[in-house]
């Protein structure tokens, strides 16, 4: 058996899983502009309802296949899942994503939640990023506009708008 075989299938295996260091595949792809991979950023919303807070720090996973995640500081007050969505290439080093997250109702009370109540549906957010990569590729800067929803879908109208910056994660 040819010793290279097994490393050959061990590397695709990685690269499938999306596990293979960051630079192998921008070596391999030739793509030195791609957004897909992990990031650490910053966002400050200046108008709406996160206006007030001051620490809002997210975390996002670009998938090469145009699918996301974001999760924030903020998921577990109230608790939330992650936000899941798209984002796409619209010209060099700019990216336009979108992606919702659900927002929950809090407890009227400490008997609603100890009787199972509490934290249902709220309704959801629709949060829009206009994304500007770096020359380096390492870091962004975006435009977020957010709009919100209630649980059945009716617009709350504007949640406001926000700027932001991340850094890729890499080892």
């Amino acid at each position: 058996m040819n010793r290279s075989l097994p490393v050959l299938i061990a590397t695709a295996i990685l690269v499938f899983a999306g596990l293979a260091p960051r630079e192998g595949l921008a070596q391999v792809s030739g793509d030195q502009e791609a957004l897909a991979g992990a990031w650490e950023g910053k966002v400050q919303f200046s108008a709406g309802a996160f206006a007030a807070v001051k620490d809002l720090r997210f975390m996002y996973a670009f998938m090469a296949n145009g699918t996301m995640l974001e999760s924030s500081n903020y998921d577990a007050a109230p608790p939330v899942p992650p936000a899941y969505g798209v984002w796409k290439k619209i010209s060099a080093r700019q990216y336009l994503a979108q992606y919702r997250f659900y927002i929950s109702n809090p407890v009227a009370s400490a008997d609603e939640l100890i009787k199972g109540g509490g934290w249902g549906p709220g309704g959801y957010g629709v949060l829009t990023e206009k994304i500007e990569l770096a020359a380096d590729g390492n870091s962004f800067t975006s435009v977020l506009s957010l709009e919100l929803f209630d649980k059945d879908g009716k617009s709350l109208g504007d949640g406001g708008a926000a700027m932001g910056s991340a850094t890729r994660l890499g080892l």
